[in-house]
């Protein structure tokens, strides 16, 4: 059974993938038996930071550990999905949607004692817009094309068009002190912590910021105590020497879990798809009825349950439940051989073709693609599975469109609207869908995006685009010592402020 889910980091506006090279399990002892205000959170997690930076590949361990706790931005993203004011007080948008403005509060300082102003607003922007940039959000964000400072705490973003996602999306950039010299490697946000000692390989701290703007933290401090497998992971939440373990990613080692009163298993809503990613710019692939085919011919609920047991989703398209444009698409590619064979027939490929299956070396891909490989075989299919590591992936897939097929999972939420690019890097290209895409950001109500984008769903999941195998479980299980901590894990964000130890 696979154990170690996925690293990654956000490059460029998209998903790709980078090695971390993990030394060493982790060297907590627990934390000091304190309670309450006083205590110490101990959190268990697979994903370390690489380095200390969104903005430069630094993971989605970065982003667990210190989004909402070290760095805040001008709005929230809550646990729930929904957008609540932060370090903004309001924003208001013009009639022709082209200027956002937004107020920032008065009374917030970086943890270095600067007050913070809308010049560091402005820089944080900027440096997610860089040309180095490998932020997530920079492609959707590349719609600014100013930004003014009128005031020390007023902020102009003007755009080249409409983007009635920008309020949203905003909550994902990190608002940094803008004389901040060295980020990968100092922190120095406004949230509810600074960040403490960092064991390469073994912990990360946080530490409780007395001087926080906001509500203080419950507890005084939290230490991610890093793990190279699951099984190491489970076993130090199973001794005591974590409280929490931020998401399982062995379903068989639940059952040590399930009795007794000493642990609570919670599944929150995930937006991780794993995918069977085609090269749609190369034969076969650039005939939908192949890509078609290859989707019948996978009985996708065997494969989820030898890998994941009882959790998981099944899903029809690359819009998890979580997302408001989602709609239950997994009839128009139903499990069903013969279909495949038909398919297959009518595309010339009768006595089937052979394809070579780039597979990331991490779990759970390995066992993934020997399931396809087995599955395909049915209908004449021949998989060569090629596995490399998560960096040869970023390389060769990502970058070099050197592929033809590969396994990827992909964590964004809202992440459909790459399949109206064209030049990403699984190479799906449908005028239709780059219009109604295009449309549905500059729309003026969320409810014409949804609908737009409900349309370009359907779409990219009747061209079989991809291959959604299905949606990872969000599973966190802890102590039933501690309390307060979320479970959605939206973009691998952890607050941890709320966890309290009784």
């Amino acid at each position: 059974m696979p154990s170690l889910k996925k690293h990654f980091f956000t490059a460029a506006g998209v998903i790709a993938v980078s090695a971390i090279a993990l030394t060493g399990c982790a060297g907590s002892s627990g934390g000091s038996g304190a309670t309450g205000a006083d205590a110490t959170i101990n959190i268990g997690s697979l994903y370390e930071p690489v380095n200390l930076s969104n903005t430069a590949g630094g993971g989605q361990g970065v982003t667990e550990a210190l989004t909402g706790n070290v760095y805040e931005s001008l709005s929230k993203l809550n646990d729930d999905g929904t957008i609540s004011p932060m370090l903004a007080t309001d924003h208001e948008v013009s009639e022709d949607g082209l200027t956002y403005t937004y107020k920032l509060r008065e009374d917030v300082s970086f943890q270095s004692g600067k007050q913070l102003t809308s010049a560091d607003v402005k820089a944080s922007i900027e440096a997610v817009l860089a040309p180095d940039s490998q932020s997530a959000r920079k492609g959707s964000l590349e719609v600014i094309t100013g930004i003014e400072t009128p005031d020390d705490y007023t902020v102009v973003l003007t755009l080249s068009q409409p983007s009635i996602s920008l309020h949203y999306l905003l909550s994902y950039i990190w608002i940094v002190n803008a004389d901040a010299t060295d980020i990968e490697k100092e922190a120095d946000g406004t949230g509810p912590y600074t960040l403490g000692q960092w064991k390469r390989g073994s912990t990360l701290t946080l530490e409780r910021w007395d001087d926080y703007w906001g509500e203080p933290a419950s507890n005084k401090q939290v230490v991610f105590n890093y793990f190279t497998d699951a099984t190491a992971e489970d076993t130090a939440l199973s001794s005591g020497r974590v409280d929490l373990i931020t998401s399982v990613q062995n379903p068989d080692s639940l059952a040590q879990f399930e009795s007794g009163d000493k642990f609570t298993i919670s599944e929150g809503q995930s937006t991780t798809k794993e995918l069977l990613a085609f090269n749609d710019r190369v034969a076969p692939f650039d005939d939908a009825k192949v890509r078609q085919a290859v989707y019948s011919a996978v009985d996708r609920e065997k494969l989820l349950n030898a890998i994941w047991g009882d959790y998981g989703t099944l899903i029809g398209s690359m819009v998890p439940p979580s997302d408001p444009w989602y709609e239950d698409l997994n009839d128009l590619n139903p499990y069903d051989v013969d279909r495949s064979k038909k398919l297959l027939a009518e595309a010339g490929l009768e006595d089937g073709f052979s394809f070579t299956l780039d597979t990331p070396s991490y779990d759970p891909h390995p066992a993934v693609a020997e399931l396809l490989q087995s599955e395909l075989k049915k209908v004449g299919i021949e998989v060569k599975i090629n596995t490399i590591s998560a960096d040869e992936w970023y390389t060769k897939v990502f970058k070099e469109r050197d592929f033809e097929a590969t396994l990827q999972e992909h964590v964004n939420d809202r992440d459909v609207v790459w399949y109206g690019n064209p030049d990403f890097y699984w190479g799906y290209d449908n005028a239709e869908v780059t219009e109604w895409v295009s449309r549905a950001e500059q729309a003026p109500t969320e409810a014409e995006q949804t609908e737009l984008l409900k349309k370009a769903n359907k779409q990219i999941a009747t061209d079989a685009a991809s291959v959604w195998l299905y949606l990872y479980p969000q599973i966190v299980v802890a102590s039933t010592d501690v309390e307060g901590y979320p479970i959605n894990g939206l973009n691998s964000q952890f607050f941890a402020y709320d966890i309290v130890k009784n």
